[in-house]
């Protein structure tokens, strides 16, 4: 067992906790409030402990997206299942991508954060496949050509990231829209676009 400050872990639990401790941080202070030191704070344990764990920052960022990743393609999936017609389901996606984002202030700003692009992260890159493939397959099946539908997927996470943003700048809660009204625009928006694309 680990003891730090009071904190007590088996070593297993404790590389879970860290990368929960991190996403909360994330979650209330934003990605550029991240810090090792933070985490190891929060958590209750030594500043050396987290580095038991990962290798180094890196590698704990590389688990936090990873996490990210996944809980974003668990989301697009239930909102996807949900739906029946391609336009609508891809939409629905993109407003599942918009209300996590203005939850947990974290989607492709951590799945793409700078260092993470190695072959040692086989784990973040396999959950991001998982969440890429499913607007993929979507975007393929409602574009009249390949290229059509990647396109249409970047224009996607673009307006369904920028409208997360948006919230959480408080450029919109100016305006006085709930969070539910900012993920209702986004599939407004997702669905204009895909319609946009159908007719090119």
């Amino acid at each position: 067992m680990i003891h730090d400050m009071g904190g007590k872990y088996h070593h297993g639990d404790l590389r879970a906790e860290l990368v929960r401790v991190s996403l909360d941080l994330i979650a209330e202070q934003g990605l550029a409030a991240f810090s090792v030191a933070e985490v190891a704070r929060r958590a209750k344990v030594s500043p050396g402990a987290p580095y038991r764990h990962f290798r180094d920052k890196e590698s704990l960022m590389a688990a936090i997206a990873a996490t990210v990743a996944c809980q974003l393609a668990d989301r697009v999936h239930d909102a996807i299942e949900a739906e029946t017609d391609p336009v609508a389901a891809l939409a629905a996606a993109a407003g599942a991508y918009t209300a996590y984002l203005i939850e947990r202030r974290a989607g492709m700003n951590v799945i793409y954060s700078d260092g993470l692009q190695g072959p040692e992260h086989a784990a973040l890159h396999e959950q991001t496949r998982r969440l890429t493939d499913q607007f993929l397959m979507l975007c393929l099946a409602v574009a009249d050509r390949p290229q059509n539908g990647l396109e249409l997927m970047e224009q996607l996470f673009t307006q369904a990231h920028g409208y997360g943003t948006f919230y959480l700048d408080r450029v919109f809660t100016k305006q006085g829209y709930s969070t539910d009204v900012v993920v209702r625009k986004s599939v407004e928006a997702a669905r204009a676009a895909i319609e946009g694309r159908k007719r090119m």
